[in-house]
């Protein structure tokens, strides 16, 4: 959202030009545009990733630029992953915290200790510890570096272990030994003194990670570890993960409120997704609902009425829907219900309803490739060439002209309204085959009126698809940030007229509030435009629509600047690794130096082979992957982050899914030094040693997964199982009385009240069993964790919640 009250610059003009970066843990996987010049700048931008691995927690950095463009953090919010669900879908205020390295640790170390007798050639006992520093995983990367070491201190001078260069998962694997108590004289009765055995227990042995740098000013800290004697009395040896903490150096920090705050909305959903049999039942009284009579007794219409947001239903609906082909049918079904239950056709399709939900849900999937090609061309350049359109007198800018300002935005509303008009034949099928069951439903209804099946229409495809995506077109994944506020303002000014121009209402100027709008609308009262919106609208809702021909341009899929190593195309040439800016469309996968510049290398999409990640330890750096082609070629390539790695990998493996000659095997390390890493096999032609992946199914209808938004739909149905409960109580009441409702049941539409409540049993039952079905795996998981395994080390707050939680509801022995 925002972030408020920043501490001033120290310079002159005390103001800020600050960015705020989205993190898992330390890494940075997405970042806000600069709001030059504010100390409250609003940012108002969105972000949604698939988390591809674990994390502790979710992080968000205000940094700032100054002039000689050096970034310098001003502070910080970490929300525990445990707590996210505190937050979930609310907005909140955080205060910035400092950073600093202790606020920075994050990363597990893997010890083993073990305390002995020793007894020395004169008869006298002592007792030794040895400790054995195995590995760390997930150490912080300082500066873009990691050169970990570790030292280990018990009271007198630590011992350190070698430094491990380029990597922040160090292999150790070094054991250092510590005299614990003095040899004190032999006797039967005590191994040693009283005394001794008090010191042994109040002694701690101390891990400290450091990275090492070669800066002048020291090394870095990078966590540690504090682990009592005492407990290793019981076990003499004693082995486990831990993670690492912040110094408790006793420093109180600064004022919390010296910093400023900042506003976030988090909404983190996190499913356990079974195999596909757990859900058959639930799924086949779901994908039933498009010809259950009436629609309102179906399982999917359920769900939007017991849900508080008619979106939190549509999205996993319209997803699962699409996967099984059933889309269509549903959509028509509730839609056809809703415009039975319209009284005036001027407000057909206006409310938020589960109908119009579900069919923005449907367009912004479906239709995001048909935006990009109709629209990115030249929303880009309105980004780029900013000029002047202000066209209200009163906010004119010095120097500005009225006339020339509205001639630059009527050139612009005339480019993108031929764009979207002429854009018939690109719509997507899906799309076309909705917009002809509304546009049936509606002329049916409301046979007096002639133009409804327009309007019917367009108050989708323009009202909720085209002028919200020039409104804001990072929300349509057109621009990566919300525009700046010239550009936001000439956006605002086009969306409007182009909404106003796909309404086709009879008096146009009596739409507008503002006069300086009404004038400037009178350029458009033309006839010749509201026949081409009429065309375009025949041409996307007409059943003889079936023009299978693919749009022969080339559809921008991903661009971005990643590091590729040099393929050895140069037979002399160093294989080193260079930034360059990949561009994939669905013909080909090409990189160049910068972003215009001619393509150095073009891959066409029928030679991607295979698409994989690519494990660290083959050039020690992280989120890389490969481009396998013909003849074993193979492309090395960075991404900048673990989201981007996934999505890169996500979109090649779709777009190359149906080559004819994809691999079934690969090599998950590189070929070094004459032989691959992973299997050692010397030959550089060697078949794969591992399985490929399965990767994406190539068509949208399956780029889904339908067990995932099953999933999803139960835990909908069960947070919600109050009003499912409500909802059976009022077609009781409703089939017993058929008099007036009562207050608490009129929410609830029921059209059908005994085929609604048969609906109702069959998702209760289904509920109760997934139910049943997830206490059941969360026992047997309890029963195999182990506290201080690698994927539970020891201070691993979220296992001490669940246990506290398990031992509430089982009466396991912990």
């Amino acid at each position: 959202g925002e972030a408020k009250n920043l501490p001033t610059y120290p310079g002159p003009n005390k103001m800020r030009d600050c960015y705020c970066t989205v993190n898992l843990d330390q890494e940075e996987v997405f970042r806000t545009k600069i709001v030059e010049k504010s100390l409250c700048p609003f940012y108002g931008e969105d972000f949604y990733c698939e988390i591809p691995r674990t994390f502790r927690h979710l992080s968000f950095y205000i940094f700032d630029r100054d002039v000689f463009r050096r970034d310098s953090i001003i502070g910080k919010v970490a929300i525990q992953k445990e707590d996210l669900q505190k937050y979930h879908n609310r907005d909140t205020w955080f205060q910035l915290q400092h950073v600093d390295a202790d606020s920075e640790v994050q990363g597990k170390v893997h010890l083993e200790l073990r305390l002995s007798e020793v007894i020395t050639d004169t008869g006298v006992v002592c007792h030794k510890l040895a400790t054995r520093v195995l590995e760390c995983q997930g150490l912080p990367i300082v500066n873009g570096q990691c050169d970990p070491y570790a030292t280990v201190t018990l009271a007198g001078p630590s011992r350190q272990t070698k430094v491990k260069k380029k990597t922040n998962n160090p292999h150790f694997d070094e054991v250092f030994y510590f005299e614990v108590t003095r040899p004190s004289s032999y006797n039967k009765k005590s191994h040693f003194d009283i005394e001794d055995v008090d010191e042994v227990d109040k002694m701690e042995i101390r891990v400290d990670l450091w990275n090492a740098s070669n800066l002048k000013f020291g090394d870095e800290f990078l966590g540690e570890l504090r682990l009592p004697l005492k407990f290793l009395r019981q076990s003499s040896s004693y082995e486990a993960w831990y993670f690492l903490q912040p110094r408790d150096n006793g420093n109180k920090s600064l004022k919390p409120d010296d910093l400023g705050s900042l506003r976030l909305n988090v909404v983190y959903t996190e499913d356990h997704v079974f195999s596909s049999d757990y859900y058959s039942p639930l799924r086949d009284v779901l994908l039933k609902s498009a010809d259950v009579e009436p629609v309102s007794a179906s399982a999917a219409h359920i769900l939007g009425e017991v849900c508080r947001e008619k979106q939190e239903a549509a999205i996993p609906l319209v997803r699962l829907f699409l996967h099984y082909g059933r889309i269509v049918p549903f959509i028509s079904a509730i839609a056809n219900a809703e415009v039975k239950r319209t009284q005036d056709p001027n407000t057909i399709f206006r409310g938020n309803s589960l109908t119009s939900k579900c069919i923005d849900e449907t367009m912004k999937l479906a239709g995001m490739h048909y935006l990009q090609v109709t629209l990115k061309p030249i929303i880009d350049e309105i980004c780029q060439v900013h000029k002047p359109c202000e066209i209200d007198p009163v906010k004119l800018k010095d120097g500005e002209n009225l006339e020339n300002n509205r001639e630059n935005l009527r050139q612009y509303v005339d480019r993108i309204f031929t764009v979207i008009t002429k854009s018939g034949v690109s719509c997507p099928t899906v799309m076309c085959d909705i917009f002809f069951s509304l546009r049936e439903s509606a002329a049916k209804r409301f046979q007096g009126d002639l133009d409804v099946r327009y309007t019917a229409v367009s108050s989708f495809i323009f009202l909720r698809f085209f002028a919200p995506a020039i409104l804001s077109p990072n929300l349509f994944q057109l621009t990566p940030h919300h525009p700046d506020p010239q550009t936001s303002r000439t956006l605002t000014l086009i969306s409007k007229t182009i909404q106003t121009l796909g309404s086709l209402s009879k008096s146009k100027s009596a739409n507008f509030k503002e006069s300086y709008m009404a004038t400037f609308y009178d350029y458009f009262n033309e006839q010749k435009y509201a026949d081409a919106v009429k065309n375009f609208l025949d041409l996307i809702s007409s059943s003889g629509r079936r023009d299978h021909k693919s749009i022969e341009q080339p559809i921008l899929l991903k661009e971005g600047f990643m590091i590729k190593r040099a393929q050895g195309r140069k037979r002399f040439g160093m294989k080193n690794f260079k930034k360059r800016w990949f561009r994939l469309t669905n013909h080909e996968f090409t990189y160049q130096k910068s972003k215009g510049d001619h393509p150095l290398c073009s891959i066409p999409i029928e030679n991607i082979l295979a698409v994989e990640r690519l494990e660290e330890e083959s050039f020690k750096m992280k989120n890389m992957f490969q481009v396998i082609q013909p003849e074993r070629r193979v492309l090395y390539i960075q991404a900048n982050n673990c989201v981007e790695a996934k999505d890169w990998i996500d979109i090649l493996t779709k777009v190359s899914q149906c080559n004819k000659k994809r691999l079934t095997v690969y090599h998950p390390s590189a070929y070094l030094n004459g032989h691959w890493l992973c299997c050692k096999a010397t030959a550089d032609n060697t078949p794969g040693c591992t399985p490929c992946t399965g990767g994406l199914p190539a068509n949208i209808q399956l780029d889904i997964d339908g067990d995932r938004e099953t999933e999803r739909i139960y835990s909908l149905f069960n947070l919600y199982m109050p009003k499912l409960e409500k909802m059976q109580e009022a077609c009781g009441s409703k089939s017993v009385y058929d008099g007036p409702e009562e207050e608490e049941y009129s929410t609830f539409i029921i059209d059908d009240p005994k085929e609604t409540y048969k609906t109702l049993k069959l998702i209760i039952e289904g509920v109760g069993t997934l139910e049943q079905e997830h206490a059941q795996y969360k026992r047997d998981k309890f029963k195999k964790t182990k506290y201080g395994s690698q994927e539970h080390p020891i201070g691993d707050k979220s296992f001490q919640t669940y246990i506290r939680q398990q031992s509430e509801i089982s009466a396991h022995s912990i």
